[in-house]
């Protein structure tokens, strides 16, 4: 399927809702991907040159490339990969990809006009062979608040480079999204939620490889994996995300009266500051500066770790974000 000019049309949307999946094809120009892999390139060897005059790395291997270099990088430190996997890196590319017109069209399809976008956007780099870069079946809701679990939050998978069943494309559990949320346990390394497999709905699974330009969606209740990269080169994707303003949400909205104010949840997510991309009836508050976005999620971000830091002495070490263990405690 392809995307078309505004939106997604009812037959895509009547799939999302029935399969909680839909790939779209050329939603996204190269273009604007290519600017996101500068920076990314851009980090990483400003990263590495780092590593290389504190002694603990070689040379910053530039030279390999967007698709290898963080190969040979990862043979000599393991730092680098868990730098940028943790959403480290916020750039001006990586910032209006989020709030790219073909994106925001999409989700306003599926979850009305008043958009908030998430800016805890992951950045993936699946390593070849690396157990590490594997992620175990999970539903995305295990991760958000309970008063979020009836609502819809889309995940966008947009792949950096062609993604396929030999670089670690993501598997679906088509249709299982309309089963209840399932048990999740943190996996035995301690990097992720995972459904057991005594839990998994007995669905087959199904890969979804995406080109270049793609985009998979996603509910939040949608279980999905990725496994290992058996290629010589690094499988890069990012994922995205939007609800409704109807749901919890801790974005700058024109501040509500205070009776208003106690009535609100948490955030569906709140680590992570959110921010109004797409809005009619608030479009002052839209947020759509990449400097305003930075300082919004690095402040919060702070905020946020200093707060749990004050309430849980040493969980914060937890690799796993203590919030979303809340639920299966």
């Amino acid at each position: 399927m392809t995307q078309t000019a505004t939106g997604l049309d009812p037959a895509q949307v009547a799939t999302f809702n029935e399969q909680g999946y839909l790939l779209v094809e050329d939603v996204v120009p190269h273009a604007a991907l290519d600017a996101v892999i500068a920076e990314i390139n851009y980090e990483v060897t400003t990263r590495a040159d780092k590593l290389v005059a504190a002694g603990k790395l070689s040379r910053s291997y530039a030279e390999r490339g967007f698709e290898q270099q963080l190969i040979a990088i990862d043979q000599e430190d393991h730092s680098l990969v868990a730098e940028v996997s943790s959403g480290a890196l916020s750039g001006t590319a990586m910032f209006e990809l989020i709030r790219h017109p073909a994106l925001i069209d999409m989700a306003e399809s599926l979850c009305g006009p008043e958009l908030i976008a998430s800016s805890v956007y992951r950045l993936r780099p699946k390593v070849p062979s690396d157990p590490r870069g594997e992620v175990p079946w999970h539903q995305d809701s295990s991760y958000f608040a309970t008063s979020c679990d009836g609502g819809l939050i889309v995940t966008m998978w947009i792949p950096l480079i062609d993604a396929s069943v030999e670089n670690g494309c993501l598997y679906v559990l088509p249709r299982a999204h309309n089963c209840d949320l399932l048990r999740h346990t943190p996996n035995e390394a301690g990097t992720y939620l995972a459904i057991g497999t005594n839990d998994l709905p007995p669905v087959e699974p199904v890969p979804i490889p995406v080109r270049k330009g793609g985009v998979l969606l996603m509910t939040n209740r949608t279980p999905h994996a990725s496994f290992e990269n058996t290629t010589d080169r690094v499988r890069w994707s990012m994922d995205l995300r939007y609800q409704s303003a109807t749901l919890p949400t801790n974005a700058d909205i024109t501040a509500p009266t205070s009776d208003e104010a106690a009535a609100v949840p948490a955030a569906c997510y709140p680590p992570a500051k959110d921010f109004l991309v797409r809005s009619r009836k608030h479009p002052d508050d839209m947020v759509s500066d990449a400097q305003v976005f930075h300082d919004l999620r690095a402040r919060h971000r702070a905020e946020y770790d200093a707060g749990f830091a004050k309430s849980a002495p040493g969980s914060e070490k937890r690799r796993i974000n203590p919030f979303s263990l809340e639920r299966w405690q």
